[in-house]
Order: structure tokens, then C-alpha cells, then sequence
């Protein structure tokens, strides 16, 4: 089976990191779902044409045929950083869409995108079902957590990946993977840089200062007010370590996840040849989840940082996309559908 024979479906589809990872791969994709009309506007703006809206309103029989199920469906409801209420938040139940979407459609492999804590959620109940409901709609369901610096980019962000394929198995073993960048290499090399007084923020001493195996070199945080109830005396500067958008990085290293939630785009680095810490321009943050300098993004800079946030990292689905397609689709596998 050639590439470009290779149908795929967009759910759930944000600003199109699935999309963008599945078509470099010569795949083409045949429907896309996105409720946010802000995505949608980006979306078509990228792509040439704007998504379905509402998932739960789509008839699955109205859906064209397909190969392949992307759905990075919503993560909030499993992450820790919201409120974790899972399927009793309605965008937790969305998933249930997609499981009706494969039962009519029984596509050859669905792929799964949510946050890492989706293993745990509910002490494992939550992913139990989610398991449970695949392999009942008669796939072979296999997953594991990945860390973007494995793929060439210079954020640590670690995402479930779950892919279940009709008469068959995927191996993640086969994946490729490549070093991390530092966030030095991904640097704009011109642009309107915000830097911080020295006097809003503090660096700690050398001796504390260690590169994780995350790659991530923690240096310092911002001197913000902060939360003081029930701290204790000569403790506070702790909370402000442990809040992420006090916390600041050497170039160095890598880059911790970047959140949705962070509208403001308030990530700090800092540079040691100017002795300066600076705010990363929503340039850099793009190239963090490894998007090309063409892509065309939200003018709302609040809009564009939250999807950014909320997208897939491009070179590691890029991988898992190629790794699909080899252990899935050529020919020596044929014969297994």
C-alpha cells in the first residue's frame, strides 16, 4: 500500500499537529472535527479547509472511509494541571464519540494522544476503560509515555500515546529516535525580546545548579509575590520554584512542558553570556513543539499560546506516524488485513 493511499481522520483536531505529522509522512487526511473557532480559523488558514464543529453532532455515516483514527482527545479532564475530574467532566466523555466513530467506521488503526497522568487518573479506573472499550471494538491496543526530547525537540514533554490496530500489533520499540536539542539552538536570533530588571528575580548558587535527566537545567525564579498561607517562615521561596511560571531555565538545556493554560506566555530563560533572563517569544514556543517558521498562527497572542500549548509535539507523531505506516501499511503487512 503507497502512502498516499493512506487515509486519515483529524479528531479533536486544535491547530493540526496530527494533521501537519501524518501528511509529511505522505498520508492524507479525509475529515477533521474542531469545536474552538479560533483553532478552526488557524486551522483552514494552514490547511485549506476548516473543520467539522461539534463532534457529538457529527453523524459518524456521514464520516468518508478511512485508515487511520488521530484523535488527541481533550486532556484537561486528566491533567494535573486541572482539576482531574475525568469522565464526570463532559469533555471527558468525548472519548466515547470517538468510540462511536470507530465501531461504524472499524478503521485499521486508531491512535490515541492525551497527558501522562491519563494512567493513574482515578486510581487506573479511567484508563481501564479506555483499554477496555478498544479492545472490545476488536482492536489489539499497545502504548507507552513519550518524551518529545527523545525526537529532536527541546521541550520535555511527556504524552501517552495509545495505538490500536485491527489484526495486528504496533511495537514502540521500532520508533526512531533522535538527541535532544537545547533551547540555545532554537533561539530567535532577531525579534522584540522582554528581558527582567535583576531585580525581579534571583538566580540560585552554582552549586546547586545541576542539568536533570529530563535535560531541563533549572537556575533561578522570578521575585513574585506569591501565595504565604500556611507556608512556612524561609520556605517561600520554594512555592515560587515549584509554580512554572516563576521557574527559569538555562539555555543550556531543555525546556520543561509547555502548558495550555499559560496564556500569557510567561516562560523565562535564562542567558549566560548576557547574564540576562528573558521571556520566550511565541516564535521560540512554536518552535519548542517543532512547527516550521510558516506556520501561520493565531493573531490573538493569548489564543496562539494557549494552542501551542494544547498541541502535539510535530517530530515525535511525525516518528510514531512513520513507524505506523512501516510496521502497519507496507507490504509485508498487507496481508494481515
Amino acid at each position: 500500500m503507497s502512502n498516499n493511499k493512506i487515509r486519515f481522520i483529524d479528531l479533536f483536531a486544535g491547530i493540526g499537529g496530527f494533521r501537519m505529522s501524518f501528511e509529511q509522512n505522505g498520508c492524507k487526511c479525509v475529515f477533521s472535527s474542531e469545536f474552538n473557532e479560533s483553532c478552526q480559523k488557524v486551522y483552514e488558514a494552514n490547511y485549506g479547509e476548516k473543520p467539522q464543529g461539534d463532534i457529538t453532532k457529527i453523524n459518524e455515516k456521514d464520516i468518508p472511509d478511512f485508515d487511520i483514527l488521530c484523535a488527541g482527545f481533550p486532556c484537561q479532564p486528566f491533567s494535573i494541571c486541572g482539576k482531574k475530574k475525568g469522565f464526570n467532566d463532559t469533555r471527558g466523555t468525548l472519548f466515547f464519540d470517538v468510540c462511536r466513530i470507530i465501531k461504524e467506521k472499524q478503521p485499521k488503526v486508531v491512535v490515541l494522544e492525551n497527558v501522562k497522568n491519563l494512567i493513574n487518573h482515578d486510581n487506573k479506573r479511567t484508563f481501564h476503560v479506555i483499554l477496555s472499550n478498544l479492545k472490545d471494538l476488536g482492536y489489539n491496543v499497545s502504548y507507552k509515555v513519550l518524551d518529545s526530547t527523545k525526537f529532536g525537540v527541546a521541550q520535555c514533554r511527556e504524552r501517552i500515546i495509545i495505538v490500536g490496530v485491527k489484526n495486528g500489533y504496533f511495537n514502540f520499540e521500532d520508533l526512531k529516535q533522535t538527541k535532544p536539542l537545547s533551547i540555545r539552538e532554537i533561539l530567535d536570533k532577531k525579534g522584540t525580546f522582554e528581558y527582567l530588571d535583576k531585580s525581579e528575580y534571583t538566580l540560585l548558587d552554582s552549586k546547586y545548579i545541576h542539568k536533570q535527566k529530563t535535560g531541563l537545567i533549572f537556575v533561578g525564579y522570578r521575585n513574585k509575590k506569591i501565595w504565604s498561607k500556611g507556608v512556612r517562615p524561609n520556605t517561600e521561596h520554594l512555592s515560587r520554584c515549584h509554580r512554572q511560571p516563576n521557574r527559569i531555565y538555562s539555555i543550556d538545556g531543555t525546556h520543561p512542558t509547555l502548558p495550555s493554560q499559560e496564556t500569557s506566555g510567561r516562560f523565562w530563560i535564562y542567558i549566560p553570556e548576557e547574564n540576562a533572563v528573558r521571556k520566550l517569544t511565541i516564535n521560540e514556543c512554536y518552535k519548542l513543539m517543532g512547527y516550521p517558521e510558516n506556520f501561520k498562527i493565531d493573531s490573538n497572542i493569548g489564543n496562539a499560546y494557549k494552542q501551542c500549548g494544547n498541541s502535539v509535539v510535530i517530530p515525535m507523531v511525525s516518528e510514531l506516524a512513520n513507524s505506523i505506516i512501516r510496521q502497519c501499511f507496507t507490504k509485508l503487512c498487507q496481508n494481515i488485513f
